[in-house]
């Protein structure tokens, strides 16, 4: 049954891998909803087939947000960001908008201008940390949340609104594990685990395709080790462009910090030093798969 009567009506903008995954969750983990989405018209058309939502829009922004009680944003960053001052406009009043972007600072700082008053709709920003190296709707899975954080951004007074608190409940039933983050931190957290990650596995991709020779070594005696290495290597730069615009202050001091540690690396090849890299690296891989 829906969650507190609260949220019985969800508008998700963007059908695409985060946006399909949240409504297929919904579908299996909080039935008896009313699922409407907005996006491309192919793109919509198909989350429609696929029954993960009821009413596809397509057109005008306003239609689709008509009497949602939860309006879930799961567009790029910049689309995000053009966009939240039409929301505010035609969001109704009673309803708690939230988004999925990666970055947050400035997505913060626009809702702050955008959505000032007490009575109207309510923005909470959020981000789940479910993403895949593949994107779009094909993708979707209605399990790509569970077991994963969900950082939630706002003060801890927030917790405690009803509108905030009802979509708790749905992130916990559909398996994610909400973590309260303030702006900054969560970009430098993610810039960090995860932004960093996909910059890494950028320039070892780009470092072996350069050098590959006719026979097609070095990757023809390439293992598991590399493809699991190398995963992140398949996401486009279209889902990462907005994302290292948005965080280049801590990606840029991150990449320094990486070089350095690579430095040490190398000075360390030929010395019983780099023991202590490696154990380091391995109580971080325990504690990862520990979480």
């Amino acid at each position: 049954m829906p969650t507190g009567h609260l949220i019985n009506r969800v508008t998700i903008l963007g059908t695409g891998l985060i946006g399909g995954s949240f409504a297929l969750a919904l579908r299996k983990n909080a039935t008896g909803m009313h699922i409407s989405g907005w996006d491309r018209a192919e793109v919509v058309s198909d989350a429609h087939a696929r029954g993960a939502i009821d009413a596809p829009f397509y057109s005008e922004l306003a239609p689709a947000m008509k009497n949602a009680d939860l309006i879930y944003l799961a567009l790029p960053i910049a689309v995000t960001l053009d966009l939240l001052p039409e929301i505010a406009r035609h969001a109704p009043a009673h309803a708690l908008v939230t988004d999925a972007c990666s970055t947050k600072i400035r997505i913060m700082q626009s809702a702050e201008e955008v959505f000032p008053s007490a009575n109207g709709p309510l923005f909470l920003g959020g981000h789940p940390m479910a993403g895949r190296e593949l994107s779009g709707l094909a993708h979707a899975d209605a399990e790509l949340f569970r077991g994963n954080t969900y950082a939630l951004i706002g003060a801890s007074s927030d917790q405690s609104k009803p509108r905030i608190s009802a979509l708790v409940k749905i992130l916990e039933k559909i398996g994610a594990r909400p973590l309260w983050l303030g702006a900054p931190q969560h970009d430098y957290a993610v810039g960090l685990a995860s932004h960093l990650p996909q910059l890494a596995a950028v320039a070892l991709a780009g470092f072996l395709y350069d050098r590959l020779d006719e026979n097609g070594l070095p990757i023809t005696l390439a293992g598991p080790g590399l493809r699991d290495s190398l995963r992140l290597a398949g996401s486009p730069y279209s889902t990462w462009r907005d994302i290292v615009l948005t965080n280049q202050d801590v990606l840029s001091a991150a990449l320094d910090l990486l070089a350095r540690r690579l430095d040490d690396l190398r000075e360390r090849l030929a010395s019983r030093e780099l023991e202590a890299d490696f154990d380091a690296a391995n109580e971080l891989y325990k504690l990862l798969h520990s979480l």
